[in-house]
């Protein structure tokens, strides 16, 4: 079971990424958001900055629908995100392991191609 500060720990561990002042996580790379807390919007109620669901870049609408149908208990979407390479992620429910390889993911297809290869180790992965 994955968290906020997990997230947090993954994203600044990942080279040349800043952390963007907010209420909840928001993390770049070469100015391109990969990962931050879900701004959950209700009619007739203020935006709620939800630290238990990360939205997460995924590349393209295939992954994200792979990821969607593959596993609704972990990821979801709502109407604002139609069109959009962007899921919802449970972080309750995914372990840290899934949870670093999801954060890399999100990174790599952010990072500018100049700085992809600044990665730490080998495995595509970084140093923890």
């Amino acid at each position: 079971m994955a968290d906020a500060d997990d997230v947090r720990h993954l994203a600044l561990a990942l080279p040349h990424v800043v952390e963007i002042d907010s209420d909840g996580f928001d993390f770049r790379v070469g100015g391109k958001g990969f990962v931050w807390s879900y701004p959950e919007r209700r009619p007739g109620s203020p935006r709620r900055i939800r630290t238990d669901i990360a939205v997460l870049y995924v590349g393209d609408e295939a992954e994200k629908q792979a990821l969607l149908l593959g596993e609704p208990e972990v990821f979801f979407t709502t109407p604002a995100y139609d069109g959009l390479p962007l899921v919802m992620l449970r972080l309750t429910q995914v372990s840290a392991d899934r949870l670093t390889e999801l954060v890399t993911d999100a990174w790599r297809m952010r990072a500018p191609d100049s700085l992809v290869g600044d990665l730490d180790d080998g495995d595509g992965h970084p140093s923890t």
